[in-house]
């Protein structure tokens, strides 16, 4: 089984303080465009972020940091120990243009044996939107013990299976999937690139 955690820590202060889940892109938030992109995979949703007050109304449970101060590698830790399931799909909350193709994909279950599923663009990893398996828990927090928080190391000991920048390409056609929002100007460049609004009620799990 899998569970989805969104990634809502960070400080946001390229973009003054602002929660950037809660930015709209078009005439939803990009938050509001990653759930209805999950639900084709799970209905088990969380928030791992300081402060549970700004995701109120959602009816999404949001947990703190495990480990403070250890960035994006201690919010992956976070998602795997506080997941109900043996399977967590991590994603970081500012990312509005991922889609259900690619969630399908990291969800494929051909890829279930491993503990790692994690896309590989040309630019790199992609550890901020990846599935990871509960046996990841032990080797991350070894880590941030030791101080070695670099995200993109993958842990140690543990099955990797990379979707690689080929598959990627077959379900990314305008290139759009790992576009994220950092600054201001990702921020008008993503307005920018909404045209046509996709139903937020397609590709959603079924009874």
């Amino acid at each position: 089984m899998l569970a989805a955690a969104i990634l809502a820590g960070g400080a946001a202060r390229r973009l003054g303080g602002a929660a950037k889940a809660l930015l709209p892109i078009g005439n939803r938030r990009i938050i509001d465009r990653q759930l209805a992109a999950l639900q084709a995979v799970t209905r088990t949703i969380f928030i791992v972020a300081p402060d549970p007050a700004p995701y109120d109304g959602l009816g999404l449970r949001v947990v703190p940091d495990a480990v403070a101060g250890a960035g994006a590698l201690g919010g992956i830790y976070t998602a795997i120990v506080e997941s109900p399931e043996p399977r967590t799909l991590v994603l970081a909350c500012d990312l509005p243009f991922v889609t259900p193709a690619l969630f399908r994909a990291l969800a494929a279950p051909e890829r279930a044996h491993a503990d790692v599923v994690i896309p590989r663009t040309t630019r790199g990893l992609e550890p901020l939107c990846a599935v990871y398996a509960s046996t990841c828990a032990a080797p991350i927090l070894e880590r941030i013990r030791r101080g070695a928080l670099q995200a993109s190391e993958l842990p140690g000991g543990v099955a990797v299976s990379e979707i690689g920048p080929e598959v990627i390409a077959a379900i990314d056609e305008d290139g759009l999937l790992f576009a994220n929002v950092n600054t201001p100007h990702d921020y008008a460049r993503a307005g920018g690139l909404i045209e046509l609004e996709p139903d937020p009620a397609q590709d959603r799990i079924t009874e």
